[in-house]
């Protein structure tokens, strides 16, 4: 098992590397709610969970990666990222389901509940990220 550490350097974070398999979602969640209890930032568990829960499912569904990358990152003063990196070079496809559909709605919930999101393509992949705005943040 891989411990949860701070960064370093650059931007206050936390990351994980995780077997790219469903039961990372928890640990992934786990890691969330730690950095923003951390940063006096609880408010935003609920929508944090839930958007990292999604990229996880993600990568787990659909980029054949053996490992993935959780980060949780103070991206500026009022603005917390959540990212997920995976080694498959195929964006997210945002779809719109139909209503009896079982799958298919967890980039639409991320777009509901991010201030923004989208997908950084590197050579060994790409990351999939989402931001939360810290309103009323103390």
């Amino acid at each position: 098992m891989t411990m949860t550490r701070p960064n370093a350097l650059g931007a206050p974070g936390y990351s994980e590397r995780m077997p790219c398999e469903p039961e990372s979602a928890s640990r992934a969640r786990r890691l969330v709610r730690a950095a923003l209890n951390t940063w006096d930032l609880g408010h935003l568990i609920g929508d944090g969970t839930l958007i990292i829960s999604e990229l996880v499912g993600n990568a787990v569904r659909h980029s054949g990666s053996r490992r993935l990358h959780v980060s949780v990152r103070l991206s500026g003063p009022d603005r917390v990222r959540l990212a997920v990196t995976d080694k498959s070079p195929h964006p997210p496809i945002f779809q719109s389901p139909d209503g009896d559909d079982e799958s298919g709605r967890g980039l639409m919930l991320v777009d509901a509940k991010a201030d923004r999101w989208g997908t950084e393509h590197h050579t060994s992949g790409k990351i999939v990220w989402a931001e939360l705005h810290a309103k009323g943040s103390s």
